[in-house]
């Protein structure tokens, strides 16, 4: 287990650590940090051991080339993606240094913000390969926010609304809950799994229909669907946040929403949920 400090995730205005499709983030094992700016602070401390670039999946909104830095951290490597990086191999860097800047990566959704991601493989592992990273713990305690559904649209986005709802106001993390209290990681139900951040093992519901069951905080949806004012949605972007945030609601194939309409979410089980990875 890597555990990564509080006072290097409270750097960043959000953290998700399974709102992704990719294989580096199953059972929560990576971290993706939002910076709120094109700036990338290095999360860790170390020497760059490699830089790496690759390319992208094609994407019309998105760059054709996305990097790997990969830093010694003493006993773990970390590998670091989506960042055009300013290091180089043998350059030592410390917590906050930049690395470069961030890419809009064709990694991405449409509706993903720009991140640097985040995670810690073993010397004797394949550094390269996405899939492998180490199981990882943040020390940071995240507060679950009620939601009843309901919000006016105060952000859109080709693919994407963002609600003012619920109300955080920047009183450390925070990210909706579920109808117990617990809150909530991932893409439901568009990405394969999410995460229940506290709380024991047992069924997950939010607005009042089950969405999975948690083990060791891990979450397999159920076979459901999102609809925001009766229009089937892709789902529901969860993450935790410090600063304010709403609801995020994702159309992959667009919307027709505008600033200042009223949504109310419905979740719903559904015999073909979307799943796009």
């Amino acid at each position: 287990m890597v555990s990564l400090p509080a006072d290097v995730v409270a750097r960043y205005e959000r953290f998700s650590r399974y709102n992704s499709p990719y294989p580096a983030h199953d059972a929560g094992c990576a971290v993706d940090l939002y910076p709120g700016s094109d700036d990338a602070p290095s999360p860790v401390e170390g020497e760059v051991l490699e830089t790496r670039t690759v390319s992208c999946p094609p994407k019309s909104y998105a760059v054709s080339e996305d990097h790997l830095i990969l830093v010694d951290c003493g006993d773990v490597v970390a590998r670091i993606l989506h960042v055009d990086p300013s290091v180089s191999a043998g350059d030592t860097v410390a917590v906050g240094d930049s690395l470069g800047t961030l890419v809009r990566s064709g990694f991405f959704g449409r509706w993903v913000d720009n991140h640097i991601h985040l995670g810690f493989r073993r010397h004797d592992q394949n550094l390269r390969r996405a899939s492998g990273s180490l199981p990882l713990s943040l020390g940071v305690v995240v507060d679950g926010v009620a939601w009843d559904g309901t919000g006016e649209v105060v952000e859109t986005g080709p693919t994407h609304v963002r609600l003012n709802t619920p109300a955080h106001h920047g009183n450390g993390f925070a990210a909706i809950a579920s109808d117990d209290g617990r809150p909530l990681d991932g893409g439901l139900v568009h990405y394969t799994g999410g995460g229940a951040l506290g709380g024991a093992d047992s069924d997950v519901s939010l607005l009042g229909t089950s969405i999975g069951t948690a083990e060791d905080g891990d979450l397999a949806w159920d076979d459901v669907a999102v609809y925001a004012n009766g229009e089937r949605a892709t789902g529901l972007s969860l993450f935790a946040s410090q600063v304010p945030f709403g609801a995020k609601v994702v159309f992959h194939e667009g919307h027709d929403f505008s600033a200042g309409d009223r949504i109310e979410v419905a979740i719903e089980p559904a015999e073909e949920p979307v799943r796009l990875g």
